[in-house]
């Protein structure tokens, strides 16, 4: 698959909250997720989860793209990211903040360019950027006999 195809995933539900997440066109092998008690049984990952490490790991990739772009032989580095879920005017749970701690092993003395590496990484990460813009999802509900729904429309055919 390449990147022009899109990203394809497929959620199989496994128990009451868990999924078998499939990455598909890929060679990866199946991610299991499910939520946490009381709702599942914290056999896996969550949502939450999944999201957080996203952006994580979309910015400690994108911070050594910028570094190696400018010729920096970075060593390994250890990211850590903190998030507190908060109600939102209706009640309902976000995740309105986070805090990513990023730790280089390499003084940043030593490392060529270091501020245009500061001023233009996060602009290379592709999760991050898409969470802070805000991305839209089109949801739709299909049943067993193809009829398909739109959350908040009309009925069948909405």
């Amino acid at each position: 698959m390449s990147e022009d195809d899109g990203i394809r995933l497929l959620l199989e539900q496994e128990g009451p909250y868990a999924f078998r997440i499939s990455f598909e066109g890929t060679g990866l092998d199946a991610l299991h997720t499910d939520e946490s008690a009381p709702l599942g049984e914290g056999a896996g990952p969550n949502p939450s989860h999944l999201l957080l490490a996203g952006v994580a790991n979309c910015l400690s990739a994108s911070l050594l793209f910028a570094l190696r772009k400018f010729k920096n032989a970075p060593g390994p580095i250890r990211t850590e990211i903190v998030a507190h879920k908060a109600r939102n005017e209706n009640g309902r749970w976000r995740i309105p903040r986070a805090e990513v701690a990023i730790r280089l092993s390499d003084a940043a003395a030593g490392l060529e360019h270091f501020d245009r590496v500061l001023g233009q990484f996060e602009e290379f990460c592709i999760v991050t950027q898409s969470v802070r813009e805000g991305m839209q999802v089109d949801v739709r509900i299909i049943d067993a006999d193809g009829a398909e729904y739109v959350p908040g429309g009309a009925g069948a055919g909405a």
